[in-house]
């Protein structure tokens, strides 16, 4: 998506998170945001492969422009969603955010290694969480130019 694009149409957003607080902190932060986003969530890493594939109940969802995941995930951890993003062909352009509140040394080089775009620590507090995801939004639908497809 081009800054154009982020004006033209609301920006695709997969926010991949299994706490309820976090989903509601991100939405509000959006909701705050310049940009219009529909925010779409998946609670582990299995279903935001569904949803990426477009699999079973996630047949019709759109491509999503960005990726919000979270490292520690019933199911299937966020490195190992990494993963199979990389492996993916059809996947692999998507930019991902790694959303989490670890900010151990490992994690963060696996993640990196695992070619994901940035690497964001939970702030604890709630103004901090808005701020973080409104500069999200900033960002990535401001300055960065994103893929539309994998072409």
């Amino acid at each position: 998506m081009s800054t154009i694009l982020a004006r033209s149409r609301p920006a695709e957003i997969l926010l991949v998170e299994d706490n309820d607080n976090d989903v509601e902190l991100t939405k509000i932060g959006f909701s705050q945001a310049k940009f219009a986003v529909n925010l779409h969530h998946t609670e582990n890493g299995e279903e935001c492969m569904a949803f990426l594939r477009k699999e079973g109940k996630y047949a019709n969802v759109p491509t999503p422009d960005l990726i919000l995941l979270d490292l520690n995930m019933p199911r299937m951890s966020g490195q190992e969603v990494l993963q199979e993003i990389v492996n993916d062909d059809r996947l692999k352009h998507l930019p991902v955010i790694i959303l989490t509140t670890s900010d151990a040394h490992s994690d963060v080089l696996a993640a990196y290694k695992l070619r994901c775009n940035s690497f964001i620590v939970k702030p604890v507090d709630f103004e901090n969480f808005l701020q973080a995801v409104r500069g999200i939004s900033d960002y990535w639908f401001t300055l960065v130019v994103v893929p539309t497809d994998s072409q």
